[in-house]
């Protein structure tokens, strides 16, 4: 099992819309890097966890975590011209992007950014690295387990 960090700006889908949806699940749409393209294409499966990131907002920070509930497959937004991911260098025969669904865990104690930085065992989360602005991101399992314990369950 491997662990991830998968940023969503809430003003598009929080972990309160995750909840809300049908299967409490949602596809991962609109990631327009190809080294995120590949952590999905290449490195993600089925039941790994990731943290649910809600970024570009006043408190940015991790609110949730998620399980990849799907192999990938075409992320349909690249097709459609009314999509702000449109992408018309893509085509059904050899589309360029990809999505995997997520299924909601558990909505967790939210652990802020600052919360974050401020633990020396975090310091080389690429979250927490200067201009690192990729939407997913390896979590190496001592971070997970410090986050998991530490963080969200202070009292354990």
């Amino acid at each position: 099992m491997r662990y991830w960090l998968m940023k969503s700006e809430p003003a598009d889908c929080s972990i309160d819309d995750l909840a809300a949806m049908p299967g409490q699940t949602v596809a991962w749409y609109g990631v327009r890097n190809y080294q995120a393209r590949n952590f999905m294409r290449d490195q993600m499966s089925l039941g790994d966890l990731a943290f649910f990131y809600h970024s570009s907002c006043p408190r940015p920070g991790i609110a949730g975590i998620v399980c990849i509930a799907s192999t990938p497959y075409p992320d349909a937004t690249q097709f459609d011209p009314a999509s702000p991911y449109f992408d018309p260098k893509s085509s059904q025969d050899a589309p360029r992007w990809i999505n995997v669904d997520v299924r909601l865990v558990e909505k967790t104690p939210f652990v802020d950014l600052a919360t974050l930085r401020e633990h020396d065992s975090l310091a080389n989360m690429r979250v927490l690295q200067k201009a690192s602005r990729l939407s997913i991101t390896p979590v190496d399992p001592d971070e997970w387990r410090t986050i998991t314990t530490r963080l969200m369950n202070p009292k354990s």
